[in-house]
C-alpha cells in the first residue's frame, strides 16, 4: 500500500468541527430544537465508513473524501434532441449521447427524423435542440424567430450509390445534376426518400439542376423512409439512391450497393446544432439546449467526431467544423 499523509486535510477538521457545533446546539439556544444535519452522499458516506473501519483497525490515515458540499453537483431532467436519421443510423449518436448524459446528468429524448420534420418540431416547440443538415430549411427556422445561436458542427458529403453493374453509367459523370440526368435517360431504377429531409432536400436541388422531374415516372419511387430503410430498398431493387457517406459506410456491408460518384462540391453536407427559442417557447429547455450546443462544439467532443470511424472503416464518417468558417459547396 502506498504511503499517504497522515494528516487530515483543514478543510475536513473544519467540516468535523463544524457538525459538532451544530449537533450541540452551537447557535446559542438550549439545545432544544432539532440541529440540521448535513446532506450526505449515501456514496460518499459508505466510502467514509470504509475509511473509519480502516483508520479503526490499525491501518495507515488515507486522505479524507470531500466533503458533500464540495462534490460537484449534475444537472437533471430531461432534453428533447430532434436530429437527422443520419446521426442515428450512423452510430454518431450511439457513442455521444451517453457520454454527455454521464457528464451533465441530463437525459437525452432523441428524435431522429429528417431534418424537414426535425426543424418542423423545433419551430412548434416540441423539441429543445436541433442537430440537422438542411441549411435553407435551418436559415428560415431562424429567420421566423424560432430558433436561435445555430452553430456549426460537422461535415460529411452525400454520395450517389447504385448497383455494381451502374446501368445507367453514372461512374463516368463527375457531377450529380449529370448523374441524374444520366439516370433519368437510361430509366434506371432511382429510390428517393421522399420525406422533407435534408437528403431529400439536396436530391430535389439536384433534379432541378438536372432540368428533370422525375416525379410520377415508372423508375423514380419514394420511400418515404429514414436514410437507413431507403438504402435496404434500393439495394433490394438493384436501384440508384443519395445518401450521405456516414450512413452508407455504416451499413455497406449489408449492402449490395456502390458508390458510383462522389466528390462534387455539391454534395457538401453540413450538420449545425439549433437551440430553440424559448422566447418564442417558454416550455423548453433552454438551459439544456444550450449545455448540449456547448458541449457538442467542445474540443475534445470534436476530436471524439473526426475519429468516429476511423478504426471500423479505414475513413472519418464526419468531419470536426467548431470554429471554423462554413465550408462551402
Amino acid at each position: 500500500m502506498p504511503m499517504v499523509h497522515p494528516r487530515w486535510p483543514l478543510a475536513a477538521i473544519a467540516s468535523v468541527s463544524i457538525f459538532a457545533a451544530l449537533a450541540c446546539g452551537g447557535d446559542g439556544d438550549d439545545g432544544s430544537k432539532t440541529p440540521t444535519v448535513p446532506t450526505v452522499n449515501p456514496t460518499t458516506q459508505l466510502t467514509q465508513s470504509a475509511i473509519n473501519t480502516q483508520e479503526s483497525e490499525g491501518g495507515e490515515t488515507p486522505t479524507r473524501v470531500p466533503s458533500p458540499g464540495a462534490l460537484p453537483t449534475k444537472a437533471s431532467g430531461d432534453i428533447i434532441l430532434a436530429t437527422t436519421t443520419s446521426t442515428q443510423d450512423s452510430g454518431l449518436l450511439d457513442v455521444l449521447i451517453p457520454m454527455f448524459e454521464d457528464e451533465t446528468g441530463y437525459t437525452v429524448k432523441t428524435v431522429a427524423v429528417g431534418s424537414g420534420a426535425a426543424i418542423e418540431q423545433g419551430a412548434r416547440g416540441d423539441a429543445d435542440v436541433l442537430l440537422v443538415h438542411s441549411p435553407a430549411a435551418e436559415q428560415e427556422m431562424v429567420g421566423e424567430g424560432n430558433g436561435i445561436e445555430r452553430t456549426l458542427v460537422m461535415h460529411n458529403d452525400f454520395v450517389i450509390v447504385g448497383p455494381e453493374s451502374d446501368p445507367a453509367a453514372v461512374r463516368d459523370e463527375e457531377r450529380g445534376d449529370d448523374a441524374l440526368s444520366a439516370i433519368a435517360a437510361a430509366q434506371a431504377r432511382f429510390i428517393s426518400r421522399g420525406d422533407d429531409s435534408g437528403t431529400h432536400a439536396l436530391e430535389k436541388k439536384l433534379w432541378i439542376a438536372a432540368a428533370v422531374d422525375p416525379a410520377g415516372q415508372g423508375w423514380y419511387e419514394e420511400s418515404g423512409q429514414g436514410m437507413g430503410p431507403t438504402l435496404q430498398i434500393a439495394s433490394q431493387k438493384a436501384a440508384y439512391t443519395i445518401s450521405d457517406r456516414a450512413t452508407y459506410l455504416a451499413q455497406r456491408e449489408n449492402l449490395e450497393l456502390e458508390i458510383v460518384l462522389e466528390g462534387d462540391p455539391a454534395l457538401l453536407n453540413v450538420y449545425h446544432v439549433i437551440v430553440v427559442n424559448p422566447d418564442v417557447h417558454t416550455n423548453v429547455n433552454a438551459t439544456g439546449a444550450r449545455a448540449f450546443a456547448v458541449w457538442i462544439t467542445r474540443a475534445d467532443i470534436q476530436q471524439i467526431i473526426g475519429e468516429f470511424g476511423v478504426e471500423e472503416f479505414g475513413e472519418p464518417l464526419f468531419f470536426p467544423d467548431a470554429g471554423k468558417p462554413e465550408p462551402a459547396g
